[in-house]
């Protein structure tokens, strides 16, 4: 009996389909100066990012910087990234081809990031308005963020798919544990944030190394 063909796929949105790292890294950057604290290089922001605003502050402040100051911190980074979100962002080349080859497919497609829910659709509406995603979520009040498979199963339902009928695509540790907690295909993304071996550790089932082999895998998985 031959594999059926994935109803749904599910991606990730920083590192994923955009790669969003200089301008996170230049509002981070700008908040540590205008606070006293060291700026990082851009690429350290490879492993900083991807689980939610909150622990990004964390990972790049100094160890017990209190509370208070963490609040001020996310406060000044969010004015920041709000006025310089998309300076440099891009989508990754043959995105566009990607995801125009699986609406052919009558694929549905949908985003679940742990980006701040309202970047999140800011970043769709301005680069990926083209493409008919839904649902699109990021990280929301009082739902789990990534990993727990809460968002991915959300959307599953929204879409009447059984979770093994979908995959679960990105480029970090918490895609892949998030795709495996939710019962879907975890595919992880070379060409992002974090490395290959990072992906497989985590437990991604494939990794692909060019959007388009995400098509060849729809239509043969």
């Amino acid at each position: 009996m031959e594999p059926k063909k994935p109803q749904v796929v599910i991606f990730d949105l920083d590192g994923t389909l955009l790669n969003t790292l200089d301008d996170l890294a230049d509002a981070a950057n700008k908040m540590l100066r205008l606070h006293g604290f060291t700026p990082h290089p851009t690429d350290a922001y490879r492993t900083f990012v991807g689980d939610g605003l909150f622990v990004l502050i964390k990972r790049i402040t100094p160890a017990h910087t209190s509370k208070e100051m963490l609040q001020s911190c996310m406060g000044v980074f969010q004015r920041e990234y709000e006025g310089n979100w998309n300076n440099k962002t891009a989508l990754y080349p043959e995105i566009d081809t990607m995801l125009n080859r699986l609406t052919e497919l009558q694929v549905n497609i949908a985003i679940l990031s742990n980006k701040p829910d309202n970047y999140t659709k800011k970043c769709v509406g301005e680069f990926l308005a083209s493409h008919d995603f839904y649902p699109v979520f990021g990280q929301r009040e009082h739902i789990e963020r990534k990993p727990s498979p809460t968002g991915a199963l959300e959307i599953a339902k929204k879409l009447n798919a059984a979770p093994r009928s979908c995959l679960f695509v990105g480029d970090s540790s918490v895609d892949m544990k998030t795709g495996n907690a939710a019962g879907m295909v975890s595919i992880g993304v070379s060409w992002g944030f974090r490395t290959e071996s990072e992906l497989l550790e985590a437990g991604a089932q494939h990794i692909i190394h060019h959007p388009l082999e995400l098509v060849r895998y729809v239509t043969n998985p």
